[in-house]
């Protein structure tokens, strides 16, 4: 049995992982020596910090229609749902791969491997596309793979810089 989304738990999943992936960069920047290198990845967690806000404000613009239920959750456990997939789609800020850090990481290992999650986190919101009918709002999860581009772009862009 297929469960469909709605627009609202899409966002409610999407500020997650961008709370996810502000601590991804507070718990590598915690580990730098570097006062340089630990200002540049706690500025990359104000950066997630921002993106959360971006969504935030577009999750106050669900209409009703792709805020409607689409099953029946007496127990209001759908939260608490929404948060264990945001942790675990294996994507942006993995809290997994936070943890695994040691401190040894280079600044252009952790930004490597911010793109690879941040890849990872497209595909899921894809998929998640295939999950959300379009009276649920649908196409406006592009909006939220278009912010991920956006992510994929900067830290391109950084990593440029940190191996120049």
């Amino acid at each position: 049995m297929a469960y469909d989304f709605n627009l609202n738990e899409v966002f409610e999943m999407a500020i997650q992982i961008e709370a996810n992936g502000a601590n991804f960069y507070r718990k590598a920047a915690g580990f730098q020596n570097d006062p340089a290198d630990k200002e540049f990845l706690e500025k990359l967690a104000r950066m997630e910090d921002k993106h959360k806000t971006t969504f935030e404000a577009m999750r106050q613009q669900v209409s009703d229609a792709e805020k409607e239920q689409t099953v029946f959750d007496p127990a209001n456990e759908l939260s608490m749902y929404l948060k264990a997939m945001a942790d675990s789609h294996g994507g942006e800020g993995d809290p997994d791969i936070a943890d695994s850090f040691t401190g040894k990481e280079t600044i252009e290992e952790i930004i490597t491997t911010a793109i690879g999650l941040e890849k990872e986190s497209i595909l899921f919101y894809l998929g998640l596309k295939d999950l959300v009918p379009p009276k649920y709002g649908h196409e406006k999860l592009d909006h939220i793979i278009k912010e991920e581009k956006l992510h994929i772009a900067q830290l391109n862009g950084f990593l440029k810089k940190a191996k120049a």
